[in-house]
């Protein structure tokens, strides 16, 4: 079943259907889902789907030869086309007679095998875009080859594409479509252990509880994602132990950048460079306090869950794991308060995505949304707010709550006494979202005060 990715299948249609010329580029990391899409795209339509290899482009000539021909001509022998142009030529005249879509997968192995393959496509576009109907897919997973050598201004292909799709792993309420049969807690769980990139979320046995899915799929050395944040980097990264050493750090909890190249002993410059390296792999994000423009206060932090949870529980056990112990500390870290505090976090970025998603139902346009922390200079101390999600007169003041009692009174007047460190918003707001819901004495002050937003967990599985 296809699930998700209804705005790029839409966009993707909408530009098949003009029958003419449109060149598209898909890309994002691995296991993200690009095939899945494409392939659903393509059903139905007449396509010459090639998945290139990192291999002589002698080998990849030989595989794309095979896959035009028995498409655009199943009765003529398979004799490779003499070269890349050959090749690209024939699908271009064809395309003038007929529509259909010409898919290049894994397109950086074939750029990388022959330096000139990018300017053969430029010139073929430039010579056939008026009077072809091919639908050119260009689809990669290497973030910065598809950014700096397709998409780039300096690429050959620059300026060329109809159309781009950067595709991103799931939020959590896509994640949740897939996770039949359990509580909205439970997907909250399943969300901060598998994160939301559809391939992992796809290895979740529905017919198990959320422990038994961990320690079958990530505390066993069997287990299909035991070694999957390793085998990732190696795919993705020249130096992947070094890269390993910075991840560890983030997740013990290093999240300055002083901090994290002190932990790895590695020059301040160099972890810099690094730490947007995995920024651009969608490992890494950049923190800043949301109201501050230019703000030197960056903190670094996981941005993929199943990468956040195997660092901090998975990766500390491993000689356990793999002495047969794997069960064992799987059951430590779910009976003791280790996962709780763990999903709190997840949580409270569950409720940024549910605010963005529902955007158009709170009572102003905000064009940021993010953490803050900073000084409060009048009491001397240091404070945090969940998120803010702000304009340049208004402010949605949040917090976040995985608790298992209902939010009281208290919430409130603390969040209010925090929004005085803004007198900048004219108009504030405060949004309270609750695991456990809400005691009666904040539901009546919020049926009264329309400044007061209450949402609870239930609530944020709701589709608009």
């Amino acid at each position: 079943m296809f699930i998700g990715r209804k705005s790029e299948l839409e966009n993707l249609n909408k530009y098949y259907a003009k029958n003419d010329f449109q060149f598209s580029i898909i890309y994002g990391r691995r296991r993200v889902g690009k095939t899945t899409l494409i392939n659903q795209f393509c059903k139905d339509k007449k396509t010459v789907y090639f998945v290139s290899v990192e291999s002589t482009l002698k080998e990849n000539l030989e595989i794309l030869s095979n896959q035009i021909l028995s498409v655009l001509a199943p009765e003529a022998p398979r004799n490779p086309f003499l070269s890349f142009r050959e090749a690209v030529d024939y699908i271009f005249e064809r395309a003038k007679i007929e529509h259909f879509i010409f898919v290049i997968d894994e397109y950086p192995y074939l750029a990388e095998s022959d330096k000139s393959v990018s300017s053969i496509l430029q010139a073929a576009i430039d010579k056939n875009k008026d009077n072809s109907r091919l639908f050119l897919i260009l689809c990669g997973s290497s973030m910065s080859f598809m950014e700096n050598q397709v998409l780039g201004y300096k690429s050959p292909l620059y300026g060329r594409r109809s159309c781009q799709f950067k595709i991103l792993p799931f939020d959590y309420s896509e994640c949740a479509d897939m996770l039949d049969g359990y509580t909205n807690e439970e997907k909250i769980i399943l969300y901060g252990i598998f994160g939301g990139v559809p391939e992992y979320i796809s290895r979740i046995d529905n017919s198990l509880t959320v422990r038994e899915n961990a320690e079958e799929l990530l505390f066993n050395p069997s287990g299909r994602l035991f070694e999957e944040p390793f085998n990732l980097l190696k795919q993705e990264l020249k130096m992947p132990q070094t890269y390993n050493g910075i991840i560890t750090a983030v997740a013990a909890g290093s999240s300055k950048l002083n901090e994290i190249a002190t932990k790895t002993g590695i020059e301040t410059s160099q972890c810099s460079n690094m730490l947007n390296t995995l920024t651009s792999l969608g490992l890494v994000r950049k923190e800043y306090p949301v109201t501050e423009e230019n703000s030197k206060k960056t903190l670094y932090a996981l941005d993929d869950y199943m990468f956040k949870f195997w660092y901090r529980f998975v990766l500390p056990n491993i000689s356990r794991i793999t002495a047969g112990l794997g069960k064992t500390a799987c059951s430590e870290i779910f009976d003791s308060q280790q996962l709780n505090q763990y999903t709190g976090y997840t949580f409270e970025h569950c409720c940024k995505q549910y605010v963005w998603r529902n955007a158009l139902s709170f009572p102003f346009s905000f064009q940021k949304l993010g953490r803050w922390w900073g000084s409060n200079k009048k009491e001397k101390r240091e404070e945090e707010i969940d998120f803010i999600a702000c304009s340049s007169d208004s402010a949605i003041f949040a917090e976040c709550k995985w608790t298992n009692e209902p939010l009281n009174h208290s919430v409130i007047e603390e969040l209010t006494r925090k929004s005085e460190l803004f007198p900048q918003f004219n108009y504030k707001y405060y949004l309270l979202f609750s695991k456990s819901g809400f005691d009666k004495k904040i539901i009546i002050q919020s049926e009264k005060d329309n400044n007061i937003i209450l949402v609870q967990l239930d609530n944020m599985f709701k589709h608009t």
